[in-house]
């Protein structure tokens, strides 16, 4: 027990460091909420006239995936920054000194869990803008923010592997948007699944971001669940997104720890 805590107190430590670079290099949080941004005005206000949702405003449908996509490009940053840590000889010197092995990730995974709280925050400001309301209780709208802040924390766990795996910031970067874009697209994030061609319905139902994204716009109010297609993830979305970001956490912490032991060399 006190080996988990030490090492999550150095783990702040690191997380601190991480966030000063973001200060001094602030265009790194910025082409963060970009993404997020021109999807907003794209689908929100070229696309969106075109796309026909029960009951819901679009642009209020839309947001909920917009969040989601945000929170996925997000973890990207993840793998890419551990990929140019380990490349340029950052991972060496942090690990020279008497922390532990663990203390690395959990700095730069809590460090970007921030990052995508600044982003989320943003993100919800511009749907804001463009017409998109929370329609539920504080707790209820409270709670969906804390699905998209577990789903990035898990995502980041994930994509740290791949930056380990891959030790090259540039196919980080490639392999976490080749990943990320399909898993956007393959869901209820811009689209209702009942729109889709009937084999790819199956897989946007059981793809977890649509999960997500139902339990956020149930959260938000933003969808009438009697909608939602009969199947037990988009049925019971929080119990599924919480078992989604449960599994995802149990599958990448032990893979990123045991791969950075191996990376690090020692």
């Amino acid at each position: 027990m006190n080996a988990v805590v030490l090492a999550f107190g150095e783990g702040v430590v690191v997380a601190k460091r991480n966030l000063r670079m973001i200060l001094r290099v602030p265009e790194m949080l910025l082409n963060a909420a970009i993404a997020p941004a021109m999807m907003t005005l794209l689908f929100g206000f070229i696309v969106g006239g075109a796309i026909d949702v029960q009951g819901v405003p679009y642009r209020e449908y839309l947001l909920g995936g917009i969040f989601v996509q945000a929170v996925l490009f997000g973890a990207v940053n993840t793998g890419t920054a551990i990929a140019a840590d380990l490349r340029n000889g950052i991972v060496d010197r942090l690990m020279s000194m008497p922390i532990s092995r663990s203390a690395v990730l959990v700095g730069r995974t809590t460090s970007d869990l921030v990052n995508s709280g600044v982003v989320i925050t943003v993100t919800a400001l511009l749907g804001l803008v463009v017409g998109w309301r929370s329609r539920t209780s504080l707790p209820e709208a409270a709670l969906g923010f804390l699905i998209l802040l577990a789903f990035a924390y898990a995502l980041s766990w994930l994509m740290a592997v791949v930056g380990l795996a891959s030790r090259a910031p540039e196919a980080v970067s490639s392999t976490g948007f080749t990943i990320a874009i399909p898993l956007g697209f393959l869901s209820n994030a811009y689209v209702p699944i009942d729109s889709m061609p009937g084999v790819l319905q199956p897989v946007a139902e059981w793809n977890p971001v649509s999960a997500i994204v139902q339990a956020v716009r149930v959260q938000f109010g933003n969808v009438d669940p009697a909608t939602a297609p009969d199947v037990w993830p988009l049925q019971h979305p929080v119990a599924a997104s919480g078992l989604w970001i449960g599994a995802l956490l149990a599958l990448s912490i032990p893979l990123a720890i045991a791969q950075f032991r191996r990376s690090a060399g020692r």
